[in-house]
């Protein structure tokens, strides 16, 4: 972009091309009010205080792009005149009570504006706008607060794209409104909490602000107007009040902290302030400069912290006796537990023994969670569950282009031309990653292809939307590969200077015709071609997947097929390409990176490769075994054979979580010892022996490694609770019970150890991670770090990439009997089985318990409706669920989600047949007989759920609708009539 020049109140500038006036105003110093506008969001224009003059016409700032030559004022009078007409429009929609307010904490937009503006009185006076205040468990709005800007709309419409909100101009007094004008309950939205993250003031708040932020916001309601106007007749003029008010302001700094943090929830990685005040949690405040997630959150991350503080933690050991369990001290189950791993040592040896680290528990706690089991105990048995649901996609990454991980960031994805979905419910599982899809889909044109089961949000949103058969995503996969290729679409520059094996591959396609493709997949041969024509045509393509290509016989080789797929169309070492495995938990990829695995060392160093393994050896003054140790899977074989005597876990519900949970209970129950370490008495928990409390991410510092690669740090916010304790000194406790003699002092440490083990970490350290600064693995040692993970080689000994060919694995066939197949997944508002959102009476309020989705086809078939509760019986077990009657499920395909420990509970029906390379469990591949319990009953999804709701999609929030109202003037045209009539 070439530079040019303007001038600004007389003095010339320089400016690059594609630079609005506001933007180059803020940063000169002389940037003018601005309350709609928001760097996220962009321009919006409702609010009219940003005037400025250019080339001697009122502009608003915000949207008016420079160009060569342009004379810019923003200091005479008439500028000053219109803005302070724009700015008492505004305080005729807002009331100031600054003192008493709940939202005078430093960062009230218009509070700060009519200081600087230095705004004594205002000549349109407060009016009510005539509506209740809009209220639900998580937010609020205050119609009589609010100015409409229109923040809210926007953030809602074109960056969350729920499209929930938008203000309704045609009434009498305009306000904000959900769907058709209803209830936040009543409404389609999904309680993102992007509307209150960037409304400028106290119209739209988290409910946990309401009377406990300010020093004299407590009161009771029916007290509270009585303050307003007491404190208005004290406080005479603006100028008064502003003082008074941020006196109390800066007193409230003093009791609200404000910490730094990493989602516990999904994959995506959201950092964001946790405000607390003692122990309440009183909201949480996304930041602009939060690398994955910016100022976007879900319900989970913005308002599902309720467990932090839930009667129901864990805050004493708990010992079994007989069939109930007793509190204990720290020491007595030390004790014992070291005694209990001494004595099979001595009987059995170390492999007696086995370890399982958690996806939720930080990257130091997993390694050393891995070195206790190795350079202590003496055993690789070692795993975490990333067993259960992305190792697939590790191999086939691994396979084809050496590193396991996202090929870039979550910025690539939101610039690529085509998005291509497999097996992803991204909407629920990963919600703010896509809403990154979703924005760039609507507001810059990308394209997406969504090959699913179920026809969930992106489904529906998609360009394109397949439904292949269960289990055939390989098939229609390389049968577009091979048509790309017979089209000479293929990219033969990047497949000679980078691909080997490229020959083989191309044979190994040939019965990858269209038509076996379609007959196997039920896919149409336009299908086929169209996703074809698509990837030949987009100049970036990005493919993300997730569980349902993962879980199953051959996920491995599914997801080989992609990287092939990518490989061969030249979709990597690009920005805006690549494969994006997306990780379910916030550590899943940390867990695996930092060694909790049963071959690898942290950064996927092999336990048999001698060097390695000398390199840990001496750093860790011991012995260390170079035989691969026994997956989570294989483990409950071990117990069922004998082989496994004591289990050590951590953070992991395996007791619900594993496939064929009544074989995991069975194998349980055999253990000699089995000692779980959790937050709450999980249904693990049941069949353990000693249960140690342990602390969430609030209550700890630590790092997280998100879907993308990136490296966070979290900061403690809250002191342990009771006598629970962060993972990482339990394991340490432990260790040094067994002879270890470690002194680590704090998780940096531990970092510093890994990272001078790890070549791939290298440069990682908790320096170059303070606050929201963040590194992308692989770190070099001067820490330089690896956004785009491929740019000029792949890490293989010649720098290529191999093209891998696969075969297809038939999903597992039932008997006749069972003639539903059951799809199984993650909802929006639970994660996984639960234990920590169900804490949360609003999220529960919304989602109670589970729900079975079946088709109308099948409804009709069977009589099912709303209620009916079924209970559903496949060769391993049964569950009772009552169903949902919708049109997201086809024919006799069912989605059971996992939100549940009860019976209910998904893996009461899946079956130990795994993935052939990973050992991952085959959750996908399960087929039940239904039974009818009970006709009619109360519909498990209550009215107030947003799925009930009625979403009303729009560009934005319609500012021209406001400007042709007939009550409105443009305030530079009410100015130049003034003076023109002077």
């Amino acid at each position: 972009m070439q530079p040019f020049d303007v001038s600004l109140n007389g003095s010339t500038q320089s400016i690059e091309e594609n630079t609005t006036a506001l933007d180059h105003l803020k940063n000169t110093n002389l940037e003018p009010p601005n309350l709609c506008y928001h760097p996220s969001l962009g321009a919006i224009e409702t609010c009219d205080t940003c005037i400025i003059k250019v080339n001697g016409e009122f502009v608003r700032s915000c949207s008016t792009e420079l160009q060569p030559g342009d004379v810019v004022e923003t200091l005479g009078d008439d500028v000053h005149e219109a803005q302070l007409i724009a700015m008492d429009r505004i305080l005729g929609n807002h009331e100031l009570y600054c003192t008493v307010c709940d939202f005078n904490n430093g960062n009230c937009e218009i509070h700060n504006t009519v200081k600087e503006m230095r705004i004594e009185h205002q000549d349109t006076p407060h009016e009510t706008k005539g509506a209740e205040i809009n209220r639900n468990a998580f937010y609020r709005y205050d119609p009589d607060q609010c100015i409409l800007c229109g923040r809210c709309v926007e953030a809602c419409q074109d960056l969350q794209v729920n499209e929930t909100l938008l203000i309704d101009w045609t009434l009498e007094k305009p306000r904000v409104i959900w769907d058709n004008d209803t209830t936040i309950d009543e409404s389609s939205c999904v309680n993102c909490g992007h509307c209150a993250t960037v409304c400028p003031c106290n119209a739209m708040m988290e409910t946990g602000m309401e009377g406990e932020a300010g020093f004299l916001t407590g009161m009771a309601q029916e007290s509270f107007r009585p303050m307003v106007n007491i404190t208005k007749d004290v406080e005479t003029g603006y100028g008064s009040l502003m003082t008074l008010s941020d006196m109390e302001a800066q007193m409230r700094e003093e009791r609200i902290e404000k910490t730094k943090t990493v989602c516990t929830y999904c994959g995506v990685g959201c950092s964001f302030d946790v405000w607390t005040k003692g122990r309440e949690i009183l909201k949480i405040e996304p930041q602009e400069e939060a690398p994955a997630n910016g100022i976007s959150t879900c319900v989970k991350g913005k308002f599902g912290w309720d467990y932090v503080n839930s009667e129901e933690r864990l805050k004493k050991p708990l010992i079994r006796e007989g069939d109930a369990f007793r509190e204990a001290e720290w020491e007595e189950a030390l004790d014992l537990i070291e005694s209990k791993f001494k004595e099979t040592m001595s009987k059995k040896g170390p492999d007696a023994l086995a370890f399982i680290s958690s996806s939720k528990c930080t990257n130091e706690e997993s390694y050393l969670m891995q070195k206790l089991g190795r350079g202590v105990i003496g055993t690789n048995n070692i795993d975490n569950c990333s067993r259960y649901c992305q190792s697939p996609a590790t191999m086939g990454l691994w396979r084809t282009v050496g590193y396991g991980g996202d090929s870039g960031s979550i910025t690539d994805i939101g610039q690529a031309e085509l998005v291509i979905t497999i097996g992803s419910n991204t909407a629920e599982s990963h919600p703010v990653l896509a809403t990154r899809v979703k924005r760039a889909q609507k507001l810059y044109g990308q394209k997406v292809i969504v090959a699913d089961l179920r026809k969930h949000e992106m489904a529906d949103r998609a360009d394109l939307f397949v439904r292949p058969a269960p289990g055939s995503d390989l098939v229609w996969l390389s049968a577009v590969t091979k048509y790309i290729i017979d089209q000479g679409w293929h990219d033969e520059t990047f497949l000679s200077e980078h691909v080997n094996d490229v020959e083989e591959y191309i044979r190994s396609l040939d019965k990858y015709t269209l038509d076996y493709a379609s007959e196997t997949t039920g896919m149409s041969k336009d299908e086929l071609i169209e996703i074809a024509t698509s990837i030949h045509q987009a100049k970036t393509t990005s493919i993300l997947w997730a569980m349902g290509v993962t879980q199953h016989g051959g996920g491995s080789d599914t997801s080989t097929a992609i990287s092939n797929l990518l490989l061969v169309t030249g979709n990597y070492m690009k920005p805006g390409a690549g494969a994006y495995p997306l990780r379910g938990h916030n550590n899943v990829q940390g867990a695996s990176d930092f060694g909790s695995m049963p071959d690898r060392f942290p950064g996927y160093q092999f336990v048999s490769d001698d060097e390695v393994r000398g390199r840990f050896e001496k750093s860790w003054g011991t012995d260390i075994p170079k035989e691969p140790g026994l997956n989570n899977h294989e483990m409950v074989d071990a117990m069922h054979d004998g082989r496994l005597d004591v289990l050590y876990l951590k953070g992991e519900d395996m007791g619900i979580v594993d496939s064929n949970i009544n074989y995991v209970h069975s194998a349980f129950e055999k253990l000699d010892f089995f000692v779980v370490q959790d937050i709450f008495f999980s249904k693990t928990c049941e069949y353990a022996d000693v249960v140690l409390p342990a602390s969430p991410s609030l209550e700890k510092d630590g790092t997280f490694v998100n879907t993308e690669r990136r490296f966070q740090r979290l900061y403690k916010v809250l002191d342990p609770l009771g006598d629970s304790k962060p993972d990482w000194q339990i394991i340490v406790e432990i260790a040094n019970r067994m002879g270890a003699d470690w002194d680590y002092g704090h998780p940096s440490e531990i970092m510093d150890e890994a990272a001078s083990l790890t070549p791939m970490f290298a440069g990682v350290s908790y320096d170059r991670l303070e606050g929201y600064d963040s590194l992308q693995w692989p770190v070099d040692a001067d820490g330089t770090d690896t956004p785009l993970l491929f740019e000029d080689k792949f890490p293989f000994p010649d720098g290529k990439a191999r093209l891998w060919p696969v075969d297809w694995t038939k999903p597992v066939e039932f008997g006749e009997d069972y003639d539903l197949h059951v799809n199984n997944g993650r909802i929006l508002e639970h994660f996984h089985e639960g234990n920590m959102t169900y804490k949360s009476e609003g999220i529960t309020r919304k989602t109670p318990k589970v729900f079975l989705e079946v088709s109308h086809e099948l409804a009709r078939e069977r009589n099912l409706e709303d209620g009916t509760v079924v209970r559903l019986t496949s060769p391993y077990g049964s569950v009772k669920v009552s169903c949902i009657v919708t049109d997201r499920v086809f024919g006799n395909q069912l989605y059971l989600p996992m939100n549940t420990n009860g019976e209910g509970a998904i893996n009461y029906l899946t079956s130990s047949h795994s993935d052939k390379d990973t050992d991952t469990p085959a959750y996908k591949e399960v087929s039940v007989k239904m039974e009818v319990l009970e006709p009619k009953g109360e519909s498990p999804m209550p009215r107030i759920n947003h799925r009930n709701g009625n979403p009303q999609p729009q560009i934005g929030v319609r500012v021209e609708e406001k400007w042709a109202r007939d009550d409105y003037i443009f305030p530079g045209d009410i100015v130049k009539e003034r003076r023109s009539n002077k």
